[in-house]
């Protein structure tokens, strides 16, 4: 069985921080996982922070900003903690994608839960520079939330949908990549007693009989991917469909109220190149469910 020892939080106290922080919570509960908030102190946000290093008064201005983000932090925490989960609370001063990294590498975090956008007021349709170079440099999964739909947050279902994932997605292009990802899909599926759906998307089909045969030989294929010790104990069904991989995650989202979506992406070095992934990165722009990317 999978194991998530420590799950990593960072919070700028934004909307979508405040929904990971409940996500974060949840995740903890059902793994019985230490969870770490992180506040980050960033100077470049204080554009008198240069006059204040003028005058002298650096260090002072400094630690008073610390010591604002630490109580801050602390007033979140105990607002937003609807369990017995009590999180360790870090504040740390610098640049928040690199202060992230830095936690998550130095304490060998198992999971990162954070907002897709946070307090900067970013476009809708372009994810947040932290969330991007964090998901991007990160070894370890990061689950990004993004803002609950206007229409759950109105009757309450977004806040019922953190503390219980009902319906989790795997999608995968059966590459090695997809692999490790469907572990933590069986996982999740296992501990919140969930039903899992396992979807495969085909670009590119030339005729209607070839499309027949390609359905079936993905069915197959996703059939395959079903352990054995888990075919009769879990809830698992499969799709597949025919267009764009990122449209048809989407619409599949939307159709059947899936909770959370887990993928597969490729290295580090790869995802530099390309973002993290075109379909990733897609669905992460244009979805409204959260995204478990899972790097190989």
């Amino acid at each position: 069985m999978l194991e998530i020892e420590l799950i990593l939080c960072p919070v700028d106290f934004s909307e979508f921080s405040i929904r990971a922080y409940h996500y974060a919570l949840s995740l903890a509960e059902h793994y019985r996982a230490k969870l770490v908030a992180q506040h980050i102190v960033e100077l470049s946000r204080y554009p008198y922070a240069d006059y204040v290093a003028s005058t002298g008064d650096y260090a002072e201005f400094c630690r008073a900003l610390r010591e604002g983000g630490k109580e801050r932090l602390r007033e979140f925490v105990k607002k937003h903690t609807h369990n017995e989960i009590q999180p360790e609370l870090v504040v740390h001063e610098g640049a928040a994608p690199d202060c992230i990294l830095s936690l998550a590498q130095a304490r060998k975090t198992d999971l990162i839960v954070m907002g897709t956008h946070g307090r900067r007021g970013y476009d809708r349709l372009v994810l947040g520079s932290v969330t991007n170079r964090v998901m991007r440099k990160t070894p370890c999964p990061v689950l990004a939330i993004c803002k609950a739909p206007h229409d759950a947050s109105a009757t309450g279902e977004g806040r019922h949908d953190v503390h219980h994932l009902n319906r989790i997605l795997f999608c995968t292009d059966f590459s090695e990549n997809s692999e490790l990802a469907l572990n933590y899909a069986i996982s999740a599926t296992t501990e919140y007693d969930a039903e899992l759906t396992l979807l495969h998307v085909l670009e590119e089909v030339p005729s209607p009989v070839t499309t027949e045969e390609a359905v079936a030989t993905a069915a197959k294929q996703l059939d395959k991917l079903i352990p054995e010790r888990v075919r009769k104990t879990l809830k698992i069904k499969t799709a597949v469909r025919i267009g764009k991989p990122y449209q048809q995650i989407i619409q599949l989202v939307l159709e059947t109220k899936i909770d959370t979506v887990v993928m597969g992406v490729r290295g580090r070095g790869a995802l530099d190149l390309a973002v993290f992934g075109s379909t990733t990165y897609r669905v992460l722009q244009l979805g409204t469910c959260p995204v478990l990317a899972v790097h190989v």
